[in-house]
């Protein structure tokens, strides 16, 4: 059984709308006003070398779709997102051109929670704010990997949604450039059982 692993860039009150400002939001952008540093760069790269699967909402897969099959980098991130397996949760979307790119046009609960049995190892999502949210609703989330940006927004699509309590214990934090990298694991009193 594979892993729900879900990274994301927040900011202190939990924002985690239009990081780097290419959705048009008044407040987008908010990322890049911060340094992550070494640190920060190599977890991020560590991160997706170590997933095996690429789960996406549309908006985010439309984004990603349009920037890196023309990416090329030294350190291989590039190559690992265009060729890994990609998995995108869309109703609406009737066709999906990035390489290894499935569509899951079912129920986003059942239609994850199959994947999640299907697959082993880490099924990473980034960004994907409707899905993830979906997805921590209904206790199919096992990580979370934030890395928190030191600035308060005020307004703009939070992390959490509003069903209700969640228990996530904390597995590592430390410090990357200006931000901070958290990983929490879902509590294993909310942890569905293995089949």
């Amino acid at each position: 059984m594979g892993r729900i692993v879900v990274s994301e860039f927040v900011t202190l009150d939990g924002v985690m709308e239009d990081p780097g400002g290419a959705e048009g939001f008044e407040n987008g952008g908010w990322a890049f006003k911060f340094e992550r540093g070494v640190e920060g760069d190599t977890y991020k790269l560590d991160e997706v070398m170590d997933a095996e699967v690429m789960l996406l909402g549309r908006v985010t897969y439309e984004g990603f779709a349009a920037a890196w099959p023309e990416r090329e980098d030294e350190a291989g991130f590039a190559a690992k997102m265009n060729g890994m397996p990609k998995y995108v949760v869309s109703k609406s979307l009737e066709r999906a051109d990035w390489a290894n790119t499935t569509i899951l046009s079912g129920d986003p609960v059942e239609e994850v929670a199959k994947l999640r049995e299907a697959r082993a190892g880490n099924i990473l999502i980034a960004g994907s704010a409707t899905l993830v949210q979906t997805l921590i609703e209904h206790d199919l989330v096992d990580d979370l990997r934030l890395m928190v940006f030191p600035t308060v927004l005020g307004a703009g699509k939070r992390l959490f949604p509003a069903a209700g309590p969640k228990s996530f214990e904390l597995v590592e934090a430390f410090p990357a450039g200006a931000t901070t990298v958290m990983t929490l694991r879902r509590a294993e009193a909310e942890a569905p059982e293995a089949a």
